[in-house]
């Protein structure tokens, strides 16, 4: 429905979704006014950052599509319009994740993936199969990774009622962080985003391994192909919280 709604005003849907793009890929020209000045950022070359925010900015971006829309489920709870979704004969994860679905966010992922195009055919590597495969999992498992924070994070809110910034924090704040290379932050940090929020299995590790660069936490070269496990693992805790958000959820009493 909102689909359609959206595609029966295509200039408007074009325009929003080139804004969407415009939007996004000033965050890369950030990143090419600093490599005008500088020739590595980190030890990382120009092509090997571009690779990092094309990988990262097209997982957002898919999740962003499919769940972005989860942010929303705070005014819900705070209004009592989440019973009306609850009468529905459909799960209500799928009716929140659907709510005002935006079409226009295509437009992030069209850049990542222009980004990301660009650098796969700038980057000093030995392209074998297993390396191509990889390139298109990191994306799938980011993505998974991403859609189970903005879950985790809309399961949140059914206690909290208005964390949709909080949220916001660990997913699109999260985008930012992995657009860089790891070893511009302090060590804590990549620990942080490692062990408590794995979001270092989105691009980080899988892309270490595949540029050949040094883990700079040292940790065994089996880590970096753990990215499919953790996605799972962080759907299935998102679940798992997703369920004991609707069981606790009490209405308005209104």
């Amino acid at each position: 429905m909102w689909m359609r709604s959206t595609l029966a005003y295509r200039t408007s849907f074009v325009m929003m979704t080139f804004g969407d793009f415009v939007a996004t890929a000033l965050d890369f020209v950030a990143i090419m006014l600093m490599f005008s000045q500088i020739e590595a950022l980190g030890g990382f070359t120009l092509p090997e950052v571009a690779f990092l925010y094309g990988t990262s900015s097209v997982s957002l971006g898919l999740a962003d599509l499919l769940f972005g829309s989860m942010e929303r489920l705070g005014r819900r709870v705070r209004d009592g319009t989440l019973d009306t979704l609850l009468l529905r004969p459909a799960p209500l994860l799928a009716q929140v994740a659907a709510d005002r679905f935006a079409l226009r966010r295509l437009g992030r992922i069209t850049q990542g993936l222009l980004v990301l195009g660009w650098s796969v055919s700038r980057l000093d590597v030995d392209w074998t199969v297993g390396r191509m495969l990889m390139v298109p999992l990191m994306t799938v498992c980011g993505a998974a990774i991403f859609a189970a924070v903005f879950t985790a994070g809309a399961a949140f809110q059914f206690w909290a009622q208005d964390a949709a910034e909080v949220q916001n924090s660990f997913t699109y704040g999260g985008n930012t962080m992995l657009q860089y290379p790891p070893t511009v932050f302090a060590r804590d940090l990549v620990r942080g985003v490692t062990f408590v929020i794995p979001l270092a299995f989105v691009n980080w590790l899988p892309a270490l391994r595949l540029l050949g660069r040094p883990d700079p936490l040292g940790l065994p070269g089996w880590v970096d192909f753990m990215g499919p496990a953790v996605a799972a693992l962080m759907c299935a805790g998102a679940g798992l919280a997703w369920r004991g958000g609707v069981r606790a959820y009490r209405s308005t009493g209104s």
